[in-house]
């Protein structure tokens, strides 16, 4: 299970930066709480301070050091699944046989217990079919780990995105099926979770699939445990094009229009099974926002689909293509909500074509000027940033809208 997958030589090892639990003085209550469960594990029912507050965790079980030490091995590199920005990823089997993903909060997490405990209960609460579940924690000394349950088929980015020997070939039935579930789940955090939570970092290697690739996304809600200078996001816009919405990496501006920009680029990648930033697509095309567009100018957007795909509803696939580049336009404004998307893709509309407008485009210097080379800047061009063109478009009176057939 990768949570939040990026470049795995970015993480210290948590034995590392973690360090070991430091000794509990004898007079807190919450070491005492802590101390009671060192053994093993149980769930947080209420779990009070020697300052005299109280946080109710009444959905998450409360881990000790010890026990995920045991269940990967002392945090084994065999054991190790994935990395990011948030931190280190390891599988691991607790002593009732259940397995499960293991993420140790990389360094910079250092919130105090009350504020960390406030957020995960927060995560914890927040439960959907298609949000990765949640199951406990541990805040033992320095270390701040959290204890997912465990995918079987690893992140969607693994499986269409992988080396060609990892790659699975997915009939449409499932690809339409994991953009469906992921706009749903992406729905709710937008719409229902209270409050409202915008997830920052939607891409392949964050959506989890089960063993029936049901699709569920992963790492909601963990960007308030670490200060805004030190996230994922930082980590992302310095040196991966393709899934930022250009507000967002070029101005700041977080909203939920940020993540429906991503969703439709998560779209495209599913329907090709090509890398939103990492293969370049003829010319000065390097994203494939950009090829999705210019396919469509010239009336061969079905050339996107992924060739191993041979049988395809070409009509439903289509509306699955034009429903990306309503998400993925420029101006924040004209991409629908996340509801109406699910909308889009789930019933048979005609789709306002005249309302549509260019996409907008956020690249590195290096990477449009290095065609065909890595997407990860150097240090001489870091932090340069250009745009293209069509981001600067007129504020239009109009929004998308659908209309039934």
């Amino acid at each position: 299970m990768l949570v939040g997958a990026a470049p795995s030589n970015t993480i210290e090892d948590p034995r590392h930066c973690h360090g070991r639990p430091a000794p509990a003085p004898a007079s807190s209550n919450a070491k005492k709480g802590l101390h009671s469960l060192s053994s093993g594990s149980g769930p947080l029912f209420g779990l009070h301070y020697a300052h005299g507050s109280e946080i109710a965790t009444n959905n998450v079980r409360l881990f000790s050091y010890n026990s995920l030490r045991s269940a990967t091995r002392d945090f084994h590199p065999s054991t190790r699944i994935g990395g990011g920005g948030f931190g280190v990823v390891y599988k691991g089997v607790l002593r009732d046989s259940t397995p499960v993903a293991i993420k140790c909060l990389s360094a910079q997490s250092k919130q105090g217990t009350n504020e960390f405990l406030t957020e995960i209960n927060l995560i914890s609460n927040t439960r959907h079919p298609n949000l990765v579940e949640l199951i406990g924690c541990c805040i033992e000394g320095r270390n701040r780990i959290l204890v997912y349950e465990y995918l079987e088929n690893n992140s969607l980015a693994s499986v269409i995105l992988g080396s060609q020997s990892k790659c699975v070939t997915l009939a449409w039935p499932k690809r339409a099926a994991i953009c469906m579930g992921t706009a749903s789940g992406l729905a709710f955090l937008h719409e229902e979770a209270e409050p409202p939570i915008v997830h920052r970092d939607i891409k392949a290697s964050n959506i989890l699939l089960d063993g029936n690739f049901h699709p569920k996304i992963g790492d909601f809600g963990l960007a308030k445990l670490f200060p805004d200078n030190v996230t994922h996001v930082s980590t992302r816009v310095a040196g991966t094009v393709g899934y930022l919405a250009p507000e967002y990496a070029l101005l700041g501006q977080l909203t939920k229009k940020a993540d429906v920009y991503s969703f439709g680029v998560l779209v495209l990648e599913i329907i090709s099974s090509r890398s939103s930033s990492k293969t370049a697509f003829g010319g000065d095309l390097l994203v494939l926002v950009e090829w999705a567009w210019k396919l469509r100018e010239e009336g061969r957007l079905l050339d996107i689909v992924d060739p191993e795909l041979t049988e395809y509803p070409e009509d439903e696939v289509t509306r699955f293509i034009k429903v990306a580049l309503f998400c993925t336009q420029a101006a924040s404004h004209q991409r629908p909500g996340m509801k109406q998307v699910v909308e889009m893709l789930s019933k048979d509309v005609i789709l306002n074509e005249k309302l549509l407008t260019e996409p907008g485009v956020y690249f590195t210097n290096s990477s449009r000027h290095g065609a065909g080379g890595s997407s990860q800047e150097t240090s001489s061009n870091k932090g340069k940033q250009s745009v293209n063109p069509s981001i600067i478009v007129s504020q239009l009176d109009s929004v998308t809208q659908m209309l039934p057939r």
